[in-house]
């Protein structure tokens, strides 16, 4: 039998904790599957965040905080090799908490419900993310808030 100090969890598995750490609206669980150094790029932003604690808080949280009922689905099957995983996914929540762009209405919220797809790729170092890339439609989630006509 393995001892916990000995078992590495597969890239899948990594995965699968992270989403589940968003899934339960709890940031710092879901940033424990990150490296320290991790680098977390959003299409959308068009700059990486580098760090735990700033992907932590300003894209994990960020969005945690503004969409407090916000689901995080994998579809279909996912592509995985040795250190990465690659896989489409579903956004859905409701805009209850602030705007995503802090400039509309003064960053207040829209109550409206949203639902976007998107790509991720992840890789994995030492049962770690050390990298997480997002390719999601931002137009289509800003139409859906009501942000842009």
């Amino acid at each position: 039998m393995l001892s916990a100090a000995s078992w590495a969890a597969t890239p899948l598995q990594v995965v699968q904790q992270y989403m589940a750490g968003w899934n339960a609206h709890d940031a710092n669980q879901a940033a424990m599957a990150m490296d320290p150094e991790v680098e977390y790029y959003d299409v959308t932003v068009g700059e990486s965040q580098y760090g735990v604690m700033v992907a932590r808080d300003n894209v994990i949280r960020f969005f945690m905080n503004s969409f407090p009922d916000l689901k995080w689905q994998m579809l279909d099957k996912p592509v995985v090799t040795k250190n990465e995983v690659v896989f489409r996914w579903r956004f859905t929540g409701t805009n209850t908490g602030p705007n995503i762009d802090a400039t509309i209405n003064e960053g207040k919220p829209t109550g409206k419900p949203i639902s976007f797809e998107g790509l991720s790729l992840i890789r994995i170092k030492n049962s770690k993310i050390v990298y997480q890339g997002d390719f999601y439609d931002a137009l289509s989630l800003n139409k859906q808030l009501g942000n842009i006509k």
